[in-house]
């Protein structure tokens, strides 16, 4: 009998181990950031080490027909991720290199040891076929019996290693689970139009597990993208990175609502769990917190009560001021970008409201919706900061255990208030009540970034690409390396972030910053000029007026600053002007402007220590007095 090797599930190059199993890359023992698709990139590469990959078995391996992705995009992307994880490069690589128009190579050392049981295998197969060969004649009837007893103890020992091989199986089989993702529920009522409510059903259970501190929840962004997929659970698993998958439906009739839910174990596809619950449409909240109990005791994770209380507390509500919520955050969460939809999450928060006037998770959403509009602009700052402080405060007298309130808390200390201190206490209680809460561990990041706080900052960034891998943390994670001045990094995030949407001007923007940054002026006028088709951002002109006079270009770039000062001074805000004037070299009327922005609280604190396009001011001692006065030095 003879066994093939059995590969241990562990390369080794160099100073990094691939654990194929868990899914992790370590260097020196330490865990290198680095999941999803670019793992897997890699340990193809370095399963045919010294071989072609070509992008065509890349892509059916990693990328089927049914995965609705740009494939160039994201082939890309995920090289760029593992170069960036090991410290390669593209122009002189040591481990990946690319082959155009044809595929990879895993250039670099690898080994694979097996696994200790495969080399006791081996090692008593070699026995066993030495014991039973037929014995020379001169041999005594002695050694024939000590043959024997030989064969006999090395089939004990051989009986003895599978034993040790089932249990390891079995206890893997019963390894407890860290990490889950809910799937969207789907919608059974037969109506289209109900497709609203299993939508806002599956954010809230999401929301509830959050809370659960001891487990990792994948956020809704990151979920909604298997929305009515075919796709096999362990692929997804896989792709999220998670230990164990939730899937189900709702059925809504009349005033009653049924959910069905199953838990799996996402590496065997075995169900652990499955619960039908029938409910009246006004215990809608207590069935989410039931069911969300129901799943954290499956996989046992750790409650504290504090959490069991939190999960437990909610009481009845309107059907329709429940339903009118479920649109407003829907509403909220998809479009916090685009004014018309931020004014219709706040009528549909403030119908709730009227249906429910002790809905505290509706005076959160509403103190969301007045938030985001003064960040685009859709209404007067002090208007929104007023507003959300009155739905804030309501939200927190009615329930203070709302992580997503303290979030909206930190939110305004930060930048309406001006108070550090205040955002940094709201913004780790955010945390502490939901943990998985992918937004706060969004907003802190970007705020320890602009505090120059950089470890607790790129902490905060690990644990946002664990959560979440939608559109609004990449713009977080753009806009912390922003405020950092790591343009390395701006411009990595960036290209990211266009992946998932290649017409965001403000990843456009932010990819100019890296590049005029880095030195890259061309690749910056570029990626400037793009940012402009979508959006009328004083910033964006300045900036590409800024790169073409340091390009040489400068009665270029004085005539564009001339037209936009022109165009500007009826509506633009204060720092609009202040970089305008800074553009034409006026320094006097940009620190006049900034002095403005600054009395007003009308711009992002943050540009004060970071925008390149104030970079011209920096050593005069008038701005030093600005930034000591705001707090920021």
């Amino acid at each position: 009998m003879s066994t093939q090797p059995q590969v241990s599930g562990r390369l080794r190059f160099e100073n990094f181990e691939l654990d194929v199993r868990a899914g992790e890359l370590r260097r020196h023992g330490v865990r290198v950031r680095l999941r999803g698709q670019p793992l897997q990139v890699l340990e193809i590469l370095l399963e045919r080490a010294g071989e072609v990959v070509t992008r065509e078995e890349l892509q059916k391996q990693i990328w089927p027909a049914d995965t609705f992705v740009d494939f160039d995009h994201s082939l890309h992307n995920a090289i760029a991720r593992i170069r960036e994880a090991l410290g390669d490069s593209a122009e002189k690589p040591r481990y990946i290199e690319t082959l155009p128009r044809r595929g990879y190579r895993y250039i670099g050392p690898v080994e694979d040891s097996p696994a200790p049981a495969a080399v006791a295998e081996r090692v008593a197969d070699a026995n066993i076929e030495e014991s039973i060969a037929p014995p020379p004649k001169q041999q005594s009837r002695f050694a024939v019996a000590l043959g024997a007893l030989s064969l006999c103890a090395v089939v004990a020992l051989g009986l003895f290693a599978w034993t040790m091989r089932w249990r390891v199986h079995a206890k893997a089989a019963a390894v407890p689970i860290h990490s889950i993702a809910v799937l969207p529920l789907s919608n059974l009522s037969g109506n289209p139009s109900e497709e609203f409510f299993s939508d806002g059903m599956t954010d809230q259970l999401i929301t509830d597990l959050a809370q659960v501190g001891s487990l990792r929840v994948i956020s809704r962004t990151s979920v909604m993208q298997y929305k009515g997929t075919t796709r096999n659970l362990r692929e997804i698993a896989r792709e999220l990175n998670v230990d164990a998958i939730v899937e189900g439906s709702v059925i809504r009739s009349g005033q009653q609502v049924r959910v069905t839910a199953q838990l799996l174990e996402a590496r065997t596809d075995q169900h652990l769990w499955a619960e039908t619950y029938d409910r009246d449409l006004g215990d809608v909240l207590k069935l989410q917190g039931e069911l969300a109990g129901a799943i954290a005791k499956q996989v046992r994770a750790q409650i504290t009560p504090a959490q069991q209380e939190q999960i437990g507390r909610a009481g009845t509500v309107n059907p329709a001021a429940y339903d009118a919520y479920i649109k407003g955050r829907l509403y909220f969460t998809s479009e916090f970008t685009k004014p018309d939809s931020l004014v219709k999450a706040q009528h549909l928060f403030e119908e709730s409201i009227r249906g429910e006037p002790n809905f505290a998770l509706a005076y959160a959403g509403l103190a969301d919706t007045y938030v985001y509009q003064a960040f685009t602009g859709a209404m007067p700052k002090d208007q929104a900061y007023r507003s959300a402080k009155t739905a804030l405060a309501r939200a927190l007298e009615l329930d203070d255990s709302i992580g997503e309130a303290y979030d909206t808390l930190g939110a305004l200390s930060w930048h309406f208030d001006w108070d550090w201190d205040a955002a940094d206490r709201a913004f780790s209680h955010a945390i502490a009540l939901a943990p998985s809460y992918s937004c706060a561990h969004e907003d802190r990041a970007v705020f320890l970034a602009f505090r120059g706080r950089r470890a607790e900052a790129l902490d905060e960034i690990a644990k946002i690409d664990q959560l979440d891998t939608g559109t609004s943390s990449a713009y977080s994670e753009s806009e912390a390396y922003f405020y950092l001045r790591d343009y390395a990094n701006l411009i990595e995030a960036s290209k990211r972030g266009l992946i998932l949407d290649p017409k965001d001007s403000s990843q456009h923007y932010y990819l100019g910053v890296g590049y005029e940054g880095a030195g890259k002026l061309q690749e910056a006028i570029g990626e400037y000029q793009k940012s402009l088709e979508t959006s009328n951002d004083p910033r964006m002109a300045v900036a590409l007026a800024h790169a073409w006079a340091a390009v040489g270009e400068k009665a270029k770039a004085q005539k564009m600053i001339r037209d936009l000062a022109r165009n500007a001074k009826a509506n633009a805000s204060a720092y609009a002007m202040a970089i305008i004037y800074a553009g034409l070299g006026n320094h006097d009327r940009a620190l006049e402007s900034l002095q403005k922005a600054c009395s007003e609280r009308s711009l992002d604190p943050g540009w004060l220590k970071s925008d390149l396009l104030l970079d011209g001011l920096r050593s005069d001692p008038r701005f030093q007095d600005l930034l000591r006065h705001a707090g920021l030095t």
